[in-house]
């Protein structure tokens, strides 16, 4: 990997990260698609620069999350079973799962079909939105919404996406899980990468450290712009589109490695 191709990754996670598309599904296929082998730098580089991402939900949000203490309390509850979750299989996922391209076209192909149904039956059987506040989450319904994040262990389904469907199914507004989902992002995202370098930061050589800091400095940037696009197009779209990009990109990178 080169300074170029860092950037290029950090590009590609700052736009991804908060969309129902999985950044690290993207990342594992684009790091295929240069010829990037597989090392276990590659796999940190992947895991830690999503955090500089994750920063920019700190830089826009950061009275929401730390002055709000009724957010708060929310967020720590649905981290909790996340952070259970990934610490007890994170050799697993580090070791089999990130880096597997079977797996991420997969998920990211029954993802899509999950997302199309999910929104088609949302129209056909409309609800009255129950919660339009954070504040209004329980704490048992946080707790399920940290269980409905955890599934995107799995590189290729989307955390935002697991989290953003489970809102939804539980009459969260569609504007009030897209941003527990940003907030959710921040601890979450802050404990694999504070896991990722304990286990492995001695092993990072002088130009890896300076290949983490482009590609970190590059998604938190990128990030910032993705967000308030985002924002801006949940309030007048479903996620329908996404649905579609799923499949067509599952279905164009598995024909590529086909052939």
């Amino acid at each position: 990997m080169d300074i170029i191709t860092s950037i290029a990754l950090g590009i590609i996670e700052g736009v991804t990260e908060f969309l129902p598309i999985s950044s690290t599904g993207h990342m594992i296929l684009f790091s295929d698609l240069l010829k990037l082998t597989q090392t276990d730098f590659l796999k940190s580089f992947e895991i830690i620069i999503q955090l500089g991402a994750i920063l920019a939900v700190v830089a826009i949000y950061w009275r929401r999350l730390l002055v709000n203490t009724e957010i708060l309390k929310r967020v720590i509850v649905a981290f909790i079973p996340t952070g259970i979750i990934g610490l007890t299989l994170y050799k697993y996922i580090k070791g089999y799962l990130l880096g597997n391209n079977q797996v991420v076209l997969l998920a990211l192909f029954l993802g899509g079909i999950i997302i199309i149904v999910f929104e088609w039956w949302n129209k056909k059987n409309p609800k009255t939105e129950a919660i339009t506040e954070i504040e209004k989450i329980s704490y048992k319904q946080a707790i399920y919404l940290g269980l409905f994040q955890s599934v995107a262990v799995v590189p290729g389904v989307s955390r935002s996406a697991a989290t953003i469907i489970g809102g939804l199914s539980m009459k969260i507004k569609r504007e009030t899980i897209v941003e527990f989902s940003f907030l959710l992002a921040v601890p979450t995202m802050a404990a694999a990468t504070g896991l990722d370098l304990l286990k492995n930061s001695t092993s990072f050589s002088t130009n890896d450290i300076g290949l983490l800091l482009a590609g970190f400095c590059t998604s938190f940037v990128v990030a910032i712009l993705a967000i308030k696009t985002f924002v801006s197009y949940i309030q007048k779209h479903d996620f329908t589109a996404f649905g579609i990009y799923r499949i067509i990109l599952a279905i164009v990178f598995a024909i590529f490695f086909l052939t």
